[in-house]
């Protein structure tokens, strides 16, 4: 089957032949770059992600022959199998994407290929974005270099990244006053995803201040229904009745999620110890 029309048609109706034919494409040198990017990305999938497809975009993404925008792709799409892995662990043998030996492969054969001074900066951007959905130990210092390198495009990264890894708090609320667009976005994701409540006057003014970028609209929704303050419950609670069924529907998800933050932050208080949502990951 052509990759184009595989990729016009939802996962879960692609023929068992997929993966096979995805590989195929993806390994042929012969084929246009085009096509060997789609089909890392369609390798991605966790329709069709096994270890053998890992190994095959490793290698893309360590071969400094092989051209960069496909070594990023390869990188890029190891993402979701390694977030799924670190969320779902290896439990249910028929609803893996990548086993326990092959997740852990994945994680080292990254951080050597992110360390090895011969590696283009584009790639390790793409590497680091990946490799954070799984967090090692590694993982914090390269974010800080990253955050300080005087770069907007390993700022980018660092900050997205971020919204994966604890302990950059500090971090991130600089970054909600950054005027870059692309910033501001992934500073929003990761106040969101972190739960950090000084960050909510930031997050307001995406509400008030009129700006219509539905993108950062729906972080913020997200975000506000992660820091559940009272002022954020009265916004979701008038967005629930949207008339547009988008924002409608994404701040009812958010408003549920305000709900399971109270819960816990009830639960701790019985407890007598000070809350964080830090502490829940």
């Amino acid at each position: 089957m052509d990759l184009l029309i595989l990729s016009e048609i939802p996962p879960w109706d692609w023929p068992e032949n997929a993966g096979k034919t995805i590989i195929e494409v993806l390994l042929d040198k012969n084929a246009g770059t085009a096509d060997r990017i789609l089909a890392a990305e369609l390798a991605g999938d966790g329709t069709v992600m096994n270890d053998n497809i890992a190994v095959h975009l490793l290698d893309i993404v360590r071969d400094s022959d092989e051209p960069e925008d496909l070594r990023c792709k390869a990188a890029i799409s190891l993402g979701p199998a390694l977030d799924y892995a670190e969320t779902m662990e290896f439990d249910d043998y028929d609803d893996i994407m990548l086993s326990e030996k092959g997740f852990h492969e994945v994680r080292e054969r990254l951080r050597e290929i992110y360390e090895d001074a011969g590696t283009p900066k584009m790639v390790k951007r793409r590497i680091l974005a990946a490799a954070v959905r799984a967090p090692m130990d590694w993982h914090k210092k390269a974010i800080q270099t990253a955050y300080s390198a005087n770069d907007h495009e390993w700022l980018l990264t660092s900050v997205f990244s971020m919204g994966y890894i604890k302990g950059f708090e500090n971090r991130i609320l600089e970054s909600l006053k950054n005027e870059n667009p692309d910033v501001y976005y992934e500073a929003v994701c990761a106040a969101g995803q972190w739960g950090i409540k000084a960050a909510w006057p930031y997050i307001k003014e995406i509400f008030t201040g009129g700006d219509k970028n539905r993108p950062l609209l729906f972080a913020a929704i997200e975000a506000a229904g992660n820091i559940a303050a009272p002022e954020a419950v009265d916004i979701l609670v008038e967005l629930s009745h949207s008339n547009d069924e988008e924002i409608e529907e994404a701040a009812n998800d958010a408003l549920i999620m305000t709900e399971l933050a109270n819960d816990d932050m009830s639960d701790d208080d019985m407890s007598g110890d000070d809350f964080s949502r830090d502490d829940l990951f």
